[in-house]
């Protein structure tokens, strides 16, 4: 068995969900501020993890182009809680495909490179590589089901079920 190939066709999997849930998502979802975090910082929040873990360590990581300070978070970090996070302008769907498209690519370049048995790289993950693939997945795929549950609820849109990755 190929735990990497499996690690890919999971991730790849999740993230094909996600563009689903993107993909679908209407406007007025996307920008619905009813909840505590927009549609699309949820799905930025995701994916950031997404990108950072796939990393061999917290010094390898480079934000994606165009990461805004703390958007990442859905509140002031915890080292600095006295800071206000304002997510500021909603990032387009265009744009978090882009990110997503980005996700799509580190997943096959670094998973390959993965040493699993490894620590996370993560001071704050106290995991193996190996536990943290299994982490991230589950973080992504929390994420796509409370994302897919509002279209449903908002918009009456579904989304499908990907088992595998859309490549195998």
């Amino acid at each position: 068995m190929d735990v990497k190939a499996t690690i890919v066709s999971q991730y790849l999997a999740a993230l094909e969900m996600m563009k689903q849930v993107i993909e679908k998502c209407p406007n007025a979802v996307w920008l619905n501020a009813d909840h505590p975090n927009f549609f699309w910082h949820v799905a930025y929040h995701a994916l950031f993890y997404t990108h950072l873990y796939l990393q061999p360590q917290e010094a390898d990581f480079i934000p994606w182009t165009k990461h805004r300070r703390n958007l990442n978070s859905f509140g002031p970090p915890h080292w600095a809680p006295e800071e206000e996070v304002e997510p500021g302008e909603p990032l387009s769907q265009a744009e978090v495909l882009d990110y997503l498209a980005l996700c799509q690519q580190e997943v096959q370049t670094q998973t390959l490179n993965l040493d699993l048995e490894a620590p996370s790289g993560f001071d704050w993950i106290p995991l193996n590589k190996l536990d943290l693939q299994f982490y991230n997945i589950r973080h992504l795929q929390h994420h796509v089901g409370e994302l897919s549950q509002r279209l449903w609820a908002e918009a009456g849109v579904e989304i499908n079920w990907v088992g595998q990755s859309p490549r195998d």
